[in-house]
């Protein structure tokens, strides 16, 4: 796997952040690489389903949920969203 460009990785983690800040209505949630599902109180299989739907919108790709499912953390859905051509902007 080649290194991803650390900005637009930064740009995709805030976007990601303010993605979750809607769908969990919490403006005090900050992701880092490092968070996982068990870190969110209210990630469920609903709010994940609602997560994939929002990621599609607002980054303009498809994801596939048995893609989206196999993710360790936060880190690799940004590298999962940049392999897919999403972009920080």
């Amino acid at each position: 796997m080649t290194d991803l460009p650390q900005l637009e990785s930064d740009q995709i983690l805030d976007r990601l952040t303010a993605v979750f800040r809607e769908i969990f209505d919490d403006d005090a949630i900050t992701l880092s690489n490092e968070t996982v599902a068990d870190d969110i109180e209210e990630w469920d299989s609903l709010n994940q389903i609602k997560l994939i739907l929002q990621c599609e919108r607002v980054f303009g790709v498809k994801l596939k949920a048995r893609d989206v499912n196999t993710l360790d953390n936060v880190g690799a859905m940004v590298r999962h969203l940049l392999e897919l051509g999403a972009s920080g902007e």
